[in-house]
Order: structure tokens, then sequence, then C-alpha cells
């Protein structure tokens, strides 16, 4: 007997993949939770009935949302990540030598434990010195910091229950006031086939909160289409201006230099959906 998991990921659309056996299931306080052996993607963390992270591809998620604003800003020391209780996110920040601090704020505690159970290789990373764990309110972590990060990175789930707030103007304005001057952050929008109306609206809410906003874009297989969007609002620097020769490797699988200067090159279909 073969045994298969299914994401429906729209009303009409689904993702089936094999599975080799289920590792755990539980119900925490916040979302229900699974862990799955996939035959093509590893180890799976679903939440929700969602694909959060996989083995064989979470390096382009992870690289794309931290090491594009970490190259943007030039000294990044202080830096905050909202929600990625897997961990992905803080391990490919602390290859940055500039960082001094890196807090992640995840309200379930359950998702940090069982990613380190059960995803070693990604949340590897939570146990660098520099990193601080916090089981809070990501909301209001924001709102009780102001004027303290260098960059702030939102690695949302979908924008389903308490992650709604996380797409909201009022939550922008508040990481407006949480960045030092010349700060930057970058939030996870989704996908530009299935979600274009919730980009359109998260760019303008952005934009009218920072100066310099820009969308660049990332092909992640076991998300939505497969095309993932992340949109980035800054203060001061803009990661189309960044001088890509001088930008050093970082043992990635993924992110280069180069790429990171293309992937605010957008589709036409994707760039209607921003301009004004």
């Amino acid at each position: 007997m073969e045994l298969w998991y299914t994401e429906k990921q729209t009303e009409n659309v689904g993702i089936t993949c094999k599975t080799e056996k289920t590792l755990h299931v539980e119900q925490t306080e916040f979302q229900s939770m699974a862990v799955i052996d996939t035959l093509q993607f590893g180890r799976m963390l679903v939440l929700d009935g969602m694909v959060q992270t996989t083995i064989e591809d979470e390096f382009v998620y992870h690289e794309m949302i931290t090491h594009v604003p970490l190259n943007t800003h030039p000294n990044p020391q202080n830096v905050l990540v909202i929600g990625g209780g897997d961990g992905g996110a803080i391990r490919e920040i602390i290859k940055h030598p500039a960082v001094k601090k890196a807090n992640l704020v995840e309200i379930d505690r359950r998702v940090v434990e069982i990613s380190r159970e059960y995803f070693p290789e990604i949340s590897c990373g939570l146990n660098d010195p520099r990193v601080s764990v916090i089981y809070d309110d990501g909301i209001k972590h924001v709102a009780d910091h102001k004027d303290y990060y260098d960059i702030i990175i939102v690695d949302s789930t979908e924008p389903v229950g308490p992650a709604v707030e996380l797409f909201s103007s009022d939550f922008y304005k508040s990481i407006h006031e949480s960045l030092k001057d010349d700060g930057l952050f970058v939030a996870q929008t989704e996908s530009p086939f299935f979600n274009a109306e919730l980009i359109s609206a998260c760019y303008g809410k952005i934009s009218e909160v920072f100066p310099i906003t820009r969308l660049y874009l990332a092909s992640v297989p076991t998300y939505p289409s497969g095309l993932w969007s992340f949109t980035m609002g800054s203060k001061k620097y803009d990661p189309e201006a960044v001088d890509v020769s001088a930008v050093p490797g970082y043992m990635t699988r993924y992110y280069t230099p180069k790429l990171h200067r293309s992937s605010f090159v957008l589709p036409k279909f994707v760039e209607d959906l921003v301009r004004p």
C-alpha cells in the first residue's frame, strides 16, 4: 500500500508527495503540526495542512529571505526574525560576520522544539551564542523595541489565523519604528500566480511606509506554484544598487551575488502587480 500526502494549495490545485511514514503529529496551542518523511523532498514540516519547509529545497527560501537584505545593509549588526521557528533563516544570518545579535521571536515553542529534533540540518544555527530564541508574539516584540534593529525578517506562515496581522499596515508601521534610521526589512509575500491581490496589497502598504520598496523572486518547488515572492521595505539602502562585486560568498547553494541583482528583474505579469 502506498502512502501519499496532499497539500491543497488552492481550491483547485494541490501538491502530492509519496511518503515513507509520518514521523510526528500533534496539535499545539496555536496550530496543527506534522513531520512527514517524503521520498522526493525528505523530511517535511507541515503546519495547519501547509508545507512550511523540507530538507531538499529549504535552502532556496532561507537563503533568499536572508542574504538579500543582509547584503543590502552595509553593517547588519542586530537582526530580528519573526516566525521561522525551524531556524533556517537564523542559520543563514549567522554566516555574516557583521552580525552581533540575532533574535528569533516565535510564538509557538513546539515548532522550535520539533525542528531541533527532526530538522537538525536546518535548526543548527539556534545554538550559536549570538542567537536568542524568544517565545512571544512578534507583533508585541516589535512594538516594544523602538529604534532597535538593523534588519527585521518576517518569516511568517501564510496569511491565515493569527498571521493575518503580519500583513497589515499597522504592523509595517510598527516595523518602521522598530528599525534604526538606516534599517530595512523583508517579508515573504506568497506566490504571484496564486496570491496576486495579496502581493499588490502588501507592496502598496509597505511603499506607503518605506521610501524604498522592492519585490524579488525565487523558485521554491514545494511552495504554491513554485514561484515565490519577497518584499523589502528600506529606509535608506536600495537592494538594486548593491555593488555585487563586493559581495563575498557565504557557502550558499542558491543565492549568488549575480542572482542578488537578477532576482529583482520581474516578469511583466509580476511587474504589473506592483506598478503604481
